[in-house]
């Protein structure tokens, strides 16, 4: 499975968009996955929800919104070696007091880099999605300007 990703990281180079989305259901290695390809490439995963959480936490509650999409930029710049970023615990963007458009925020990223985040929601039938319906964070999404791997058990 890692050297199918790989191929697929070398190859999403030529795309306007590129976006690898590591998709499955929980506990299939996702992390591990990621985590293997950050080793063969000598590249430090970027943990959003300790690293953005943190910057967070010092700012007041009601300027949060205003300071995460920069601040992530920031990060995902310290992050990316060459032109290849890997990105994990994203769940903190679904927060809804942040007012972010998760996957869109991923997409910007991708326009100047290769990104590999491992989505923490589900892939079926042509559709992300983030938490059950109903959840004040549900989000849901179509696989324009994306690339899924989903890992099967």
């Amino acid at each position: 499975m890692l050297k199918r990703l790989e191929q697929l990281v070398d190859e999403i180079g030529a795309l306007h968009s590129k976006l690898i989305l590591l998709s499955g259901t929980p506990q299939t290695g996702k992390t591990a996955l990621l985590l293997a390809l950050a080793k063969n490439r000598g590249v430090s995963p970027l943990n959003i929800g300790s690293t953005l959480g943190s910057r967070l936490a010092v700012i007041p509650q009601r300027q949060r919104h205003l300071q995460a999409n920069p601040i992530l930029r920031e990060f995902a710049d310290q992050h990316t070696k060459g032109d290849l970023l890997l990105i994990d615990n994203i769940e903190l963007l679904f927060d809804h007091s942040l007012q972010l458009d998760p996957l869109g925020l991923l997409k910007q990223l991708a326009h100047t880099r290769r990104v590999v985040v491992v989505w923490p929601g589900e892939l079926g039938n042509g559709r992300l999605t983030y938490a059950e319906m109903g959840h004040p964070e549900r989000q849901d999404y179509g696989l324009e300007g994306l690339v899924p791997f989903e890992i099967q058990q």
